[in-house]
């Protein structure tokens, strides 16, 4: 499968420009950003081609792999769809209920593939944990943590627009929903967001197996705080999400795989565009209550 790559940011150059490139069933056929310097630096550096023009990108692949802000991606997306390319993307799929939506139709229309990069659902220990919860029954309630330093750090994230301007809630939320949804099943209500220090928020969600979920999610801890923990509790016990031994390529790899089985066979996968979207209504709807409005 000939792939693109939209964006040249640090995600880019950590993530998806390795893995692409390592895929033994992908031929990364090129690069295109919006600043074109950047675009040639990360293509010669993987000895593919830099494009000028997305559209022309979009003609001479299969699919398209988006590393750019959630506000840049949605369009980017609708177009790729409308060009038959496969769909892999990344969190939040959009920051407007609407875009996600649009990207949605688009995939449906063109009958093409999508795959959201949640990394949490891609990584093996935590994946086969999610896996074996979700067939455990009898789960009272659960807590997420997703505490991230990017703020208090040198990440290379910290000058992130979107991200200074959305914050956790956008970046980190997604992780946590992602691990949650599987096993609790969807949000039937986001029944109470407070503002923490910083850019922190806490959620409570109700969810339609009647179990209910605590969520603290942060991109201002202090360093030495930073980490992610997922407990559930249940009539099974207390269970506790596992630490991956694995960076972003491999899950990364591993998503791109479940993007070419999707596109061979034509089930979607369980991280596709349609999840993001619902990813995507129930932070807005956080958004909303942490803003004081009525949902």
């Amino acid at each position: 499968m000939r792939v693109g790559l939209l964006g040249t940011g640090p995600w880019a150059q950590a993530a998806y420009a390795p893995a692409l490139s390592g895929h033994g069933e992908l031929d990364f056929t090129g690069v295109w950003g919006r600043r074109p310097e950047a675009a040639s630096a990360l293509a010669e550096q993987y000895g593919t081609r830099a494009y000028d023009d997305v559209d022309a990108l979009l003609d001479d692949v299969d699919a398209v792999a988006v590393a750019l802000p959630p506000t840049v991606q949605a369009d980017l997306a609708v177009r790729a769809a409308r060009a038959r390319c496969h769909l892999l993307l990344d969190k939040p799929l959009a920051l407007d209920v609407a875009d996600g939506r649009a990207v949605v139709e688009a995939a449906e229309r063109a009958g093409v593939a999508s795959v959201v990069f949640f990394t949490t659902r891609f990584q093996q220990e935590p994946q086969a944990w999610i896996d074996e919860q979700a067939a455990v029954a009898g789960w009272f309630t659960a807590r997420a943590e997703w505490l991230g330093a990017v703020f208090t750090s040198d990440s290379p994230f910290a000058a992130s627009p979107w991200r200074r301007a959305k914050g956790a809630l956008w970046d980190v939320g997604p992780h946590a929903l992602s691990v949650l949804l599987p096993v609790l099943g969807d949000v039937r209500e986001v029944t109470a967001a407070a503002h923490g220090p910083g850019d922190t928020v806490h959620l409570v969600l109700d969810h339609v197996t009647g179990t209910s979920s605590t969520l603290t999610l942060s991109l201002t801890a202090p360093p030495a705080a930073a980490g992610a923990v997922v407990e559930l509790r249940g009539e099974a016990g207390a269970t506790l999400l596992p630490r991956s031994s694995e960076g972003a390529v491999p899950a990364l790899t591993r998503a791109a795989d479940a993007l070419l089985a999707a596109a061979r066979t034509g089930r979607p996968h369980s991280c596709d565009a349609a999840f993001g979207l619902r990813v995507t209504e129930i932070l807005t709807t956080a958004e909303t209550r942490l803003n004081g409005r009525t949902a």
